[in-house]
């Protein structure tokens, strides 16, 4: 049996996740995704958005998109400043690996 207070998320790791909402993306924004293929290994690629393949407004693992390359994955992070983009992805590759 799983406890309510198990599965909270708190407010602040939300709002910390703008790659989860679909109003937060747009054509032409540059973002770093996970391909299908490389879930497993966290291989992120970096490219700018062209399609929104994600209909609902939200999406835990991330909104799908279509990069202008062709490529297909979820949005893993949204390089704000190029500190943050290396953190993210440099954490978010520990994560994986753990």
């Amino acid at each position: 049996m799983v406890r309510d207070s198990a599965i909270r998320i708190p407010q602040s790791a939300i709002e910390n996740m703008p790659h989860r909402e679909r109003k937060n993306i747009r054509p032409g924004l540059k973002v770093a995704i996970v391909q299908k293929q490389a879930q497993r290994s966290g291989t992120q690629t970096l490219g700018v958005v062209k399609d929104l393949l994600t209909n609902s407004p939200f999406h835990p693992h991330g909104i799908k998109v279509r990069l202008e390359d062709g490529q297909v994955g979820r949005i893993q992070a949204i390089p704000e400043d190029k500190k943050q983009f290396f953190l993210s992805i440099h954490f978010g590759l520990l994560f994986n690996a753990l």
